[in-house]
């Protein structure tokens, strides 16, 4: 092969993609969809601080109302009034709803009743019901003549610390709920260049052989040298899309936490401090989980080295289709057997986000068809031993071999080839006779 012809290919195939308009938009209005997201996250965070929900207690009991108080006094605000006089209150918007709490709950057991006027929402209620909950469960203790002792055991709540041991032995804070969404999004990101980018390349090729550009060209280029050009000018294309997010994103989780503390701060300087719960400090928010989300340079480079090579791999059957029919339509035939693997790979990602360490994850990480997808999600959820990461690259750089070169042979029977759809009885023949 002529190295220096498939460099001008890949050269004219690479500045004609990035210069286009929607290689522009794509490219630019992505990373500001992720600096809405993330605002977005940022501005729940606040939100949560601007504007506590007032809930009216009506305790007939005489007992529960004081000790809601204690646990939230802006929350809880108990009341004499009769449930209908607080009900129009809460239909006028004074209050957010309120808890109606009978005599006889304490000793029947009964049922408490929260009427409120669509606010809050799952959360804010079951807040509601474990605050009701402590209080019923302390004061029943109390009433059994329980000592203190065994009231505070009850009321303890242990925490459990996640941490994750890296490869260095090193103990790292860790999320598995976290890590398991990134790694299913981290799927679909490799999912929809695998498959977006194959099509483009597929459709190039299509489009130069029907109007016989392709002609003029393997005048000068061989077959070979045309698709391999091609490959590497949509892979760069895809690369330089890829490595401007990444770049984008990275920024981002580096300035996210302190604009993040920044505005917070300027929010709950402006919340009044007697909606501001007693013991919290103004101003103070937990934003340490922004740290999960930068980026692992290590990550980063298996992200790179399993996307190019399942790139080449599937972008190769990918052009050796376009070469092989005439009309975008004649290929639809070709697609499945092809889409099959990706998509599987895209659908088991669910599975091993959950037991990323299980014989059956591992086989699918080796495996060259699905591992592009597949390992990129068990390096996220967890510590992979190394030799299956190397042994799962050099499986897929074997497959990429011998892929490529089964499509550089329907490459070059096909792409000269008009005016029949060929089956695929007709490739394999292509492929024997190559």
């Amino acid at each position: 092969m002529n190295f220096a012809k498939i460099w001008l290919i890949t050269k004219r195939e690479y500045l004609t993609r990035v210069q286009t308009k929607s290689f522009l938009l794509s490219t630019f209005l992505t990373p500001l969809f992720i600096i809405g997201l993330m605002g977005l996250v940022i501005y729940v965070t606040v939100s949560e601080n601007e504007a506590p929900k007032q809930v009216v207690v009506i305790d007939e009991t005489l007992r529960i109302s004081n000790k809601l108080v204690e646990i939230d006094p802006v929350r809880y605000i108990p009341s004499d009034e009769s449930p209908e006089v607080i009900r129009e209150e809460v239909l006028e918007g004074q209050w957010d709803g309120y808890i109606l709490i009978e005599s006889d709950f304490l000793s029947e057991n009964s049922t408490a009743t929260f009427v409120h006027n669509g606010a809050g929402g799952i959360s804010f209620y079951e807040s509601l019901r474990s605050d009701l909950r402590d209080v019923t469960r302390e004061i029943r203790l109390q009433d059994n003549d329980v000592s203190q002792d065994i009231i505070s055991i009850f009321e303890e709540r242990p925490s459990l610390e996640n941490k994750r041991i890296n490869e260095e032995g090193i103990e790292e804070d860790s999320n598995a709920f976290v890590s398991s969404i990134a790694g299913i999004l981290i799927g679909v990101f490799i999912f929809i260049g695998l498959f977006g980018y194959g099509a483009i390349l597929m459709r190039s090729v299509i489009e130069e052989k029907t109007s016989r550009i392709v002609e003029i060209i393997t005048s000068s280029v061989k077959p070979i040298e045309l698709m391999v050009g091609k490959l590497v000018g949509v892979c760069l294309v895809a690369l330089t899309q890829f490595g401007l997010w990444i770049a984008t994103y990275a920024g981002i989780t580096v300035f996210a936490a302190p604009v993040a503390q920044f505005f917070i701060t300027q929010r709950m300087g402006s919340v009044p401090t007697d909606m501001v719960n007693p013991g919290m400090e103004s101003a103070s928010v937990d934003l340490s989980f922004l740290d999960q989300f930068s980026v692992n340079p290590v990550f980063l480079m298996y992200f790179f080295v399993f996307f190019i090579l399942g790139f080449l791999m599937y972008s190769s059957i990918f052009a050796a289709i376009g070469a092989a029919v005439d009309s975008e339509q004649d290929s639809q035939q070709f697609m499945t057997p092809v889409m099959l693997p990706i998509l599987i790979g895209y659908m088991l990602n669910f599975r091993i986000a959950e037991v990323p360490d299980s014989t059956f994850a591992t086989i699918v990480s080796l495996f060259p068809l699905t591992s592009p997808i597949n390992m990129m999600t068990r390096l996220l959820v967890s510590n992979v031993p190394f030799w299956e990461v190397l042994l799962s690259i050099v499986l897929l750089i074997a497959s990429v071999a011998g892929m490529m070169l089964l499509s550089a042979k329907i490459y070059r029977t096909g792409i000269l080839m008009y005016g029949k759809k060929p089956s695929f009885k007709e490739i394999f023949k292509w492929i024997r006779q190559s």
